[in-house]
Formats: C-alpha cells, sequence, structure tokens
C-alpha cells in the first residue's frame, strides 16, 4: 500500500477500536425499528432532559429520537444562527445571550435558558469541531441548572457528510488531522475526547508547524486531510454520528426551529419521521448490508427543510408571490401547531428580523469571518415574545455566500 493508503486504514482501525472499546458508545446497540436499526440516543420517547428544577418551573420533556418536541415551560429560549467555524464569533454570540461565561473558561450561566442552535457549524472556517464540542458542554452543564442545548442541522452539515467539502477551509482540515490524533490520548472513550476538545483545541493549534499543508509540494499531507475528514464524516463516522444525534426540525413549545424553513408537504410527511430518517443516513445504520439512503425531502432540493429559502430571501417581490408565501406559512404553522418559526440559512445583511407578521425570524446574520463577518446577534424569545439581542460596535464588511 502507498502512505495515504496506509493512513486510511490506520483511521478505520482506530474508529473501529473506539467503538469496540466504549460501551456506553450510541451506535453499538440497536434496537429494530421496522427495516432500519435506531441507536438508542439520549432521548427517549418522552425524556426529562434536565436533573434541577427551579420551584414552580416544570421539567423539561422532549419526545423524539433524535429530539423533535420539547415542552420548556417557562423557560427563556434563546437562538443563535450560523456560525461557520468561527469560535470567537460563537462565544461572543453566546456571551450576548447571557449564557456562555466572559472569563475564557467556557462556562454555562444560562441557568434555566433553552439554547437553540441553527446549524451550519461546519464550513468557511478553521474551528468547527470546536464549536461542536463546545455546544456539547454547554448542554452537559445547562442539564444540571435546569436548562438545556439543542442544535438543528444545517445543508453545510448534509454536505460533508455527503462528501461534499468544496467550502471547507483549509484550517478545518487540519482540524481533523489534529483532532484524530488527539483521540489516540482517550483509548477509545469518545464523549470524554469530544467534550474536552474545546479545552484542547488551541494547545493543538500551537502544536503545529509552520509548514503549510496547502502548497503544491506537500501534496501529500493534502490528501491526508482529506482523507481525514471523510473517516470523520463519512456516514457512520465518529463526526457524522455525532451529528446525527440532532435533529433537523425542532418545536420548542410554540415555535418551529430549523435551517431553511418547513413546509407543507414536510409536515405531511412527518417531522419525527424527517429526523430518523437523516439520523439513520448519517449514522450509516441499517439491517441490511446497504446503507441508508441520502434523505432526500429533509437533505436535497430547493425545498427540502436545510436547502429551502422562501421565507428567508428578500421579500420585496410581486405583492402575489408574497400573499403566496404567507398563505405557505400559515398553513406550514397551523398544521403543526406552531405560533411562529425561526430559521437561518440566508445572511440577512440589516441583521436578525422578522417577516410576515412577525411569524418568521430570520437569524443568520453572516457573523463567521468566512462569510460576512458581521457583529453577532441573537434572538430571544420570553413568553412567547422575541426581541433581538446585538452588539452596535461590531464591524460590518459583506462577503459572497453560499
Amino acid at each position: 500500500m502507498c502512505s495515504h493508503e496506509l493512513f486510511a486504514v490506520a483511521v478505520q482501525n482506530r474508529w473501529t477500536q473506539f467503538l469496540r472499546e466504549d460501551g456506553n458508545r450510541e451506535v453499538m446497540a440497536a434496537v429494530s425499528l421496522g427495516s432500519l436499526s435506531l441507536p438508542p440516543l439520549k432521548y427517549q420517547k418522552v425524556a426529562v432532559c434536565c436533573s434541577y428544577v427551579n420551584g414552580s418551573v416544570r421539567p423539561i420533556t422532549v419526545s423524539g429520537n433524535p429530539p423533535t418536541f420539547v415542552s420548556a415551560s417557562g423557560r427563556r429560549i434563546v437562538a443563535v444562527g450560523d456560525l461557520h467555524g468561527d469560535l470567537s464569533k460563537t462565544r461572543r454570540a453566546l456571551e450576548m445571550a447571557g449564557v456562555l461565561s466572559s472569563d475564557g473558561q467556557d462556562l454555562w450561566i444560562g441557568g434555566e435558558t433553552v439554547l437553540v442552535q441553527l446549524g451550519d457549524i461546519l464550513d468557511r472556517g478553521e474551528d468547527e469541531i470546536a464549536i461542536l464540542s463546545l455546544l456539547r458542554s454547554l448542554d452537559i452543564q445547562a442539564k444540571s441548572t435546569g436548562g438545556a442545548v439543542f442544535q438543528v442541522n444545517g445543508n453545510h452539515e448534509t454536505m460533508n457528510v455527503e462528501g461534499d467539502f468544496r467550502y471547507v477551509d483549509p484550517g478545518a482540515f487540519d482540524e481533523c488531522i489534529d483532532f484524530l490524533d488527539y483521540l489516540d490520548e482517550y483509548k477509545g472513550h469518545w464523549d470524554d475526547a469530544f467534550i474536552g476538545w474545546i479545552r484542547a483545541t488551541k494547545w493543538w493549534k500551537k502544536k503545529r508547524t509552520s509548514e503549510s499543508y496547502w502548497t503544491r509540494w506537500n501534496f501529500l499531507k493534502r490528501q491526508q486531510a482529506v482523507i481525514a475528514r471523510s473517516s470523520l464524516l463519512r456516514p457512520g463516522g465518529p463526526l457524522a454520528c455525532e451529528l446525527g444525534r440532532h435533529s433537523v426540525v425542532l418545536k420548542v413549545d410554540d415555535w418551529i426551529f430549523c435551517h431553511g424553513g418547513l413546509l407543507p408537504h414536510h409536515v405531511a410527511y412527518g417531522l419525527e419521521r424527517m429526523n430518523k430518517e437523516v439520523s439513520f443516513w448519517m449514522r450509516d445504520f441499517s439491517e441490511s448490508s446497504d446503507s441508508p439512503a441520502v434523505p432526500f425531502i429533509a437533505t436535497r432540493g430547493y425545498d427540502s427543510i436545510v436547502w429551502n429559502r422562501l421565507y428567508s430571501r428578500d421579500s420585496a417581490d410581486a405583492k402575489y408571490q408574497i400573499l403566496q408565501i404567507s398563505s405557505i406559512l400559515e398553513e406550514t404553522l397551523q398544521a403543526v401547531g406552531a405560533k411562529g418559526m425561526v430559521v437561518g440559512h440566508t445572511p440577512q445583511f440589516n441583521g436578525v428580523n422578522s417577516k410576515y407578521n412577525e411569524r418568521i425570524w430570520c437569524i443568520d446574520v453572516g457573523m463567521s469571518s468566512g462569510v460576512l463577518n458581521s457583529r453577532p446577534e441573537v434572538l430571544e424569545i420570553v413568553d412567547d415574545k422575541a426581541r433581538v439581542i446585538s452588539n452596535q460596535n461590531d464591524l460590518f464588511e459583506v462577503m459572497n455566500y453560499l
């Protein structure tokens, strides 16, 4: 074998060893469900996902596997849009939202707050795994105080699981190589390793040599970087399985959260059904020898949940088109029993805003330095009333986006 083939075999053997040694890894135990097999997740059909209840506030309950319906009565909800590998902007947004400490210790200070992140953590920035690690760490901390952190997958998550690396930042390829080396230290304990990456990432960055992986004289390193990312994010890979813990659509109380936008035919198909199918595909989990099919209705096509821009694009169209969109939105919200929908996906040049009588909130502000490099903004929902939290002192710069 040539050197990069040996590297690929080593990566595969390493991940296989993780699964064998870690008895708590969800993908090791399967529960049959029809023609597919479902690895048991942290969230069961109805589960209490917090261990602390303050006074009269009821426990958070979660239905669906992965989470689809969440009851978080009486709690403050904070939604954060696309992050695209920018750890610095992520921290600033979370600090602004009042859920992350500002002392650099990455501590949850949100109490019983429910945080929802709307996907597109991957691509265009170099700290993707670090952000995923931070959010998982915050979720664990939040549960101890009666709060919770939820994520929904976006189109860039599904693109990477499909092997589409067109928008990967060179630094993110570096992070994949570093992360695989770092995993060796944990001897198969995936959860400990994954949660700990946010603390270790700075040291690993410093450890990198000054030589760039991305020169034409270092083609082997480039191959190894692509192989490393493929091994982590292919269906059934460790990061793909991590993403498979999350939904593509989430209903928290009376609000729908998704990356692109929910449409009537999605509701008719079934929210929980779509979430399961995407999860199965990402985990490459099937009773047959064939891999699960790519869930088209959720992940492909202009009208899929992760790609749909119907609600988030510029609404300065003809009046009849606006009325048509409003009608589709009302049909969707009535079908799912929601008061409003929060979406990301399309950068909003004027910041977080609402449309269609405040039934839609568009919260992707392109904050990542790889997109618009805009000031972070987040959406807060309290007692079904939404407001924007922003810092007007940050810079705003316009760049191209997907």
